[in-house]
């Protein structure tokens, strides 16, 4: 078996048609989701009474540009907007992983976002948020947002890798992006009067539970990371030795 740049174990050969359907799946999901809020698909079927994230205020005023800012606030999004860019990169241009500069300890650090992001993701929704009740193309578009990529993506890094890209620096780099999106939605929260998720609301929760669960999240992230961290140590040993053995 031959290894890429700097040692790195080279991704099977199936590898790349795996990161094009993760990437057209992200991809869907994402369009899907972007369509159903720009739209207007979900104003009707809130209170205008109650100020959201869904482009509403408390005068029932709406407007795109709203929608587009509130879908933008919610963690989701950016979690599958951060798979669609990362598969899509592995796809088209792989070298950007494995260069020798800082450019690859930014993707490294993005790639282990896209499994973070989206697993904390599927985990969350699912334990906390799932209320039923979808229909339509509504029911889709949550089903690959919420549940397809969030098995997925792991899935895809479990069989194609590329290994040997987390290390102790890429976990904490890897924080960066997670948390400046809290701030957006908190410090966006503050002037809209209204939050993504019920446990970053400030005004109903207070700043000490926001900011604990928030640090919660954070910890566990960093624990997944180590996780994967010695998954892919395993699995790069194993790829190595079979190899060797061809």
């Amino acid at each position: 078996m031959t290894t890429a740049v700097n040692d790195y174990p080279t991704p099977p050969s199936y590898a790349r048609v795996l990161f094009g359907l993760n990437a057209l799946l992200a991809l869907f999901g994402v369009a899907m989701s972007f369509t159903l809020n720009i739209s207007g698909y979900y104003v009707d079927k809130m209170d205008l009474e109650k100020p959201t994230i869904l482009g509403n205020t408390v005068a029932g005023t709406d407007t795109p540009l709203e929608r587009f800012l509130d879908w933008t606030t919610y963690f989701t999004i950016l979690s599958n907007i951060v798979v669609l860019v990362v598969m899509a990169l592995l796809f088209f241009r792989p070298q950007l992983f494995v260069r020798t500069d800082r450019v690859s300890a930014i993707w490294r650090a993005i790639r282990l976002d896209s499994l973070l992001m989206i697993i904390i993701t599927g985990v969350v929704y699912n334990a906390l948020l799932a209320t039923g009740g979808k229909e339509g193309w509504d029911l889709v578009s949550n089903f690959v947002i919420h549940v397809a990529n969030p098995i997925l993506v792991p899935l895809v890094w479990l069989v194609a890798g590329p290994r040997g890209l987390i290390k102790q620096s890429t976990i904490y780099a890897a924080l960066i992006l997670p948390i400046g999106w809290a701030v957006y939605a908190l410090i966006r929260g503050q002037f809209v009067g209204a939050y993504p998720y019920p446990f970053l609301d400030v005004s109903t929760n207070g700043w000490a539970s926001v900011i604990t669960f928030i640090v919660v999240i954070a910890i566990i992230a960093i624990i997944l990371g180590y996780v994967l961290m010695g998954i892919d140590r395993v699995l790069r040993r194993v790829q190595r030795n079979s190899g060797d053995a061809a």
